[in-house]
């Protein structure tokens, strides 16, 4: 009886770690994609069009990636 209580806690300690391991690969990947996209606006704004770098525009590359760049750039040249 004793052995099948550690299986059963280690199955569950186990499902409990994937569980909480899932959301900060989902993070993780987001906080990569800010940052690259943050480095595709600042070249961007190097070559001459001008971006402002905000949270908001780090957040919305971060989200939807190489489309995100494209908003932010079309949405910098009209407001």
């Amino acid at each position: 009886m004793g052995f099948w209580i550690y299986v059963v806690a280690i199955a569950i300690l186990m499902l409990i770690l994937k569980i909480l391991t899932f959301p900060i690969r989902i993070m993780f990947k987001i906080l990569v994609n800010s940052m690259i996209g943050g480095l595709i606006l600042w070249f961007l704004a190097k070559v001459g069009i001008f971006m402002m770098i905000t949270w908001w525009s780090l957040l919305l590359v971060g989200i939807l990636g190489v489309p995100g760049v494209i908003i932010a750039v079309i949405l910098s040249i009209f407001f």
